[in-house]
C-alpha cells in the first residue's frame, strides 16, 4: 500500500507532536524544581521514552507506506500543535500543567486525524489507538499529582 497525501499529512502532524512531546518532556525533566521533584523527574523519563518510541514506530510505519517522515527541528517547530515550553527552571506544579497540556494536545491531534487514517489504513489507526491509550494514561497519572481527594475515605470494616 502507498499512502495518499492526506494520510501522509495526517501522520506527519502526529509525528511532529510526538517529537515535540519528547523534547518538551526532556526540557521539563532537566529543569523542574520543587515538591515531588524526584517522582516527576522519573515519570517524565517514562513519557519521554514512550513519545520517542511512538515517534519511531510511526516514522517507520510511514516509510512502510512509502511516505517520507520529516523529523527535522524546523519542521517540528513549524507544525506542532503543542504550546511552546518555557525556558529556565519550572516548578513542579507548573511543569505538571504544561506536560498534561502537551499530552492532551498530542492526543487531540491523533483523535483529529484518526477517522481519515482509519478509513485509508486501519493498521496505522491501530497504532494511533495504542498511542492514545498510553498518553491518556500518562496525562491522568501526571495530573493526579495536583488533585485533591473529593470523597471521604472509610477504613475497611467501618460502618
Amino acid at each position: 500500500m502507498k499512502a495518499s497525501p492526506t494520510l501522509t499529512n495526517n501522520l506527519q502532524a502526529v509525528l511532529a507532536d510526538l517529537i515535540e512531546l519528547h523534547i518538551q518532556g526532556k526540557q521539563a525533566h532537566w529543569n523542574i524544581v520543587g515538591t515531588n521533584f524526584r517522582d516527576l523527574h522519573l515519570q517524565l523519563d517514562e513519557i519521554v521514552d514512550a513519545a520517542r518510541q511512538f515517534a519511531d514506530d510511526l516514522a517507520e510505519r510511514m516509510r512502510a507506506l512509502h511516505s517520507l517522515p520529516d523529523g527535522r527541528s524546523s519542521t517540528v517547530a513549524e507544525s506542532t500543535s503543542l504550546a511552546p515550553f518555557p525556558e529556565g527552571l519550572i516548578n513542579t506544579r507548573d511543569a505538571i500543567e504544561r506536560i498534561v497540556a502537551a499530552l492532551e494536545a498530542a492526543v487531540g491531534t491523533m483523535r483529529k486525524v484518526h477517522d481519515e487514517v482509519d478509513e485509508e489504513d486501519p493498521t496505522t489507526a491501530d497504532l494511533l489507538h495504542e498511542f492514545i491509550a498510553k498518553l491518556e494514561q500518562y496525562a491522568w497519572m501526571v495530573n493526579a499529582e495536583t488533585l485533591k481527594a473529593s470523597a471521604a475515605v472509610t477504613a475497611p470494616g467501618a460502618d
